[in-house]
Parts: C-alpha cells; sequence; structure tokens
C-alpha cells in the first residue's frame, strides 16, 4: 500500500478512535452529573452545603443552606415550641396544654419535645417569631395539633403536608390551608419575598432597621419541582472566614440571587415561593449533630426533619 494511503487511513482511525473517546467521555459526564445533581437523582433526600452570597458552593461561605425532597420515604418531619410540659399534653377535661416558656435553639432541638419516635432530629431551623408573652406569634402545628398566636392569620407559614411520603406537598402560605392534609406541620414566618415565582425585594416592608442593620437571615424557599431551600446567613462568620462582596450580609434585593443560583445549580427548578423567618438574635441551624449558626434568642419554633431508616 501507498505510503500515501497508509498515513490517510491511519488518520483516519485516529479520528474515529478519538470521536468515539469525546462520546464516552460525554456520557461518562452525564452520568457523573445526573448523579450529583440533586434535583435529577430520583433518591435524592437531603443535603447540606455551604454557599456564597452568589449561591456558588463553597467551604468558607456564610449561607448555611439545607435542600432537600419532601416527598422522600427518608424523611419525616416535626414542629416543636417552648412549652413547660410534653408537646400534645392535655389536662384532665382533655384540653390542650399550652404552657409556654422561652427557649433557644439548642434547647428546642434537643429537648423531650423535639423527639419523634424517640429519635433525635437529624436536621432544624428556627421559626416563628417570639412574643413578650413567650408565646408563639405566627401559625404553628404539629403533626396536626396547633400552638398558634395572635398573628396566625396574617402572616406567612411554611409547612410540609401530611399523608404518604410520596403525597407530601411543601406549602408556603397566609393562614390556615383550605386542604386540611397540608395543615399536618407549619411554622410561622413574616416577610414573604416570592408569590407565585415573582421576586419581590421587601427591604421597604421591613423597615430600616431589618433591611439594612439587623441582617442576621433565615428564610425558606419552595421550588416548581417541590424541593425546599432552607437558609441562614451567618454574618459572625464573616469577620472569620473572609471579607468580600460574595460572603457580607445579605440584603433583600440580593436573595434571588443566591437562592436561584442554588435552585439551578442542584437542578431544583424555578423558586416559587419565599419566606423570611425571624432574624437578627433568633437564626439558628442545625443538622447532622452539629449547630452551625445559633444566635442566642429565644425562639417561638423550630422546623424538624428526620432521617428514617427503612
Amino acid at each position: 500500500m501507498p505510503i500515501k494511503k497508509i498515513f490517510l487511513v491511519s488518520v483516519f482511525i485516529l479520528t474515529i478512535n478519538l470521536l468515539l473517546a469525546c462520546q464516552e467521555n460525554t456520557a461518562n459526564s452525564s452520568t457523573k452529573l445526573s448523579k450529583t445533581c440533586a434535583g435529577e437523582n430520583a433518591q435524592f433526600s437531603i443535603e447540606f452545603f455551604k454557599t456564597n452570597n452568589q449561591g456558588k458552593k463553597s467551604e468558607r461561605g456564610i449561607n448555611h443552606v439545607i435542600i432537600f425532597n419532601p416527598k422522600s420515604p427518608k424523611l419525616d418531619f416535626k414542629v416543636n415550641v417552648g412549652l413547660s410540659h410534653k408537646l400534645y399534653a392535655k389536662n384532665q377535661q382533655g384540653k390542650l396544654l399550652r404552657n409556654y416558656i422561652p427557649k433557644q435553639f439548642n434547647q428546642i432541638i434537643t429537648d423531650g419535645n423535639s423527639q419523634l419516635n424517640g429519635q433525635r432530629p437529624l436536621a432544624a431551623i428556627n421559626a416563628d417569631y417570639i412574643g413578650t408573652d413567650d408565646q408563639p406569634q405566627g401559625l404553628n402545628i404539629s403533626r396536626g395539633v396547633e400552638y398558634s398566636g395572635a398573628f396566625k392569620n396574617r402572616r406567612s407559614s411554611f409547612g410540609i403536608s401530611g399523608g404518604k411520603p410520596q403525597e407530601r406537598k411543601a406549602t408556603i402560605h397566609a393562614g390556615r390551608r383550605d386542604n386540611n392534609i397540608l395543615n399536618y406541620n407549619l411554622v410561622g414566618g413574616n416577610g414573604r419575598f416570592y408569590r407565585q415565582g415573582k421576586f419581590k425585594d421587601i427591604c421597604q416592608d421591613l423597615g430600616e432597621l431589618a433591611c439594612k442593620q439587623v441582617t442576621n437571615r433565615s428564610m425558606v424557599a419552595t421550588t416548581s419541582k417541590g424541593y425546599v431551600i432552607l437558609l441562614v446567613n451567618d454574618l459572625k462568620a464573616n469577620s472569620v472566614i473572609e471579607t468580600s462582596q460574595l460572603n457580607q450580609e445579605l440584603l433583600p434585593d440580593k436573595f434571588d440571587d443566591v437562592l436561584e443560583e442554588i435552585a439551578r445549580n442542584n437542578c431544583l427548578g424555578k423558586i416559587q415561593e419565599g419566606m423570611l423567618f425571624d432574624g437578627g438574635g433568633s437564626p439558628g441551624l442545625y443538622y447532622n449533630q452539629k449547630i452551625y449558626v445559633e444566635n442566642g434568642g429565644a425562639i417561638g419554633s423550630v422546623f424538624l426533619i428526620y432521617k428514617i431508616s427503612k
């Protein structure tokens, strides 16, 4: 065979091999992506990570984030409030007891009422505001039992419905839901910044103090695919970790930047609803036996997540 033909054949074979290798690498990359992108993984239940204010994962980030799938059979949920007695306890006349006492985050996630079927929570986030009477202010319902305050019909709340795991739904809504199964586990909040997929800068609604001065944030968002994002911005970590525009206080006009990037990077769908929990001295976040954020103030309620082993 002439040298020119041998050369052409060799180039052809080399080209074919390169194309095949490229296809294989692309397939491997796609497989890897599908395994690592939470929203595309049918087995995904819950994950914790940190991000900067652009929503990008970073070990040096000051946003502590939990994303989870409410429909996962590996998870269960509960709400706890500060009580001097057992949750769901009744007096001799069968009336529900509601003797409230102030409790900080570390207390309310570790007392006996924080357990579900004898199991400690895997994760927790602070939720409702607490009044001067030590009572929660918003709508709080723990596995169908209500512990609510004066603003339960006016303020928004976050919750996970009852029913079979595959039927669970995450909601953010003002007052009780029309479908009672949605009123199973609810925690109060205030400051709604997403409604039906539309973002609003709520700085003016919050006022100067809460918007630009008392900026420790605790929030929740739901997505079009039914996933939930919990986020606590820990401003105290800023001086320890680094000072940059990506790790500053999270102001209301930037809520959409961080949440939408988290949703996009983890294949969770579009942000549909978003709401603040109590901020300032109240934010707390716990995951897998470690408290990542705690600011020391008494809180009205906590939302608890449990890992179910089957």
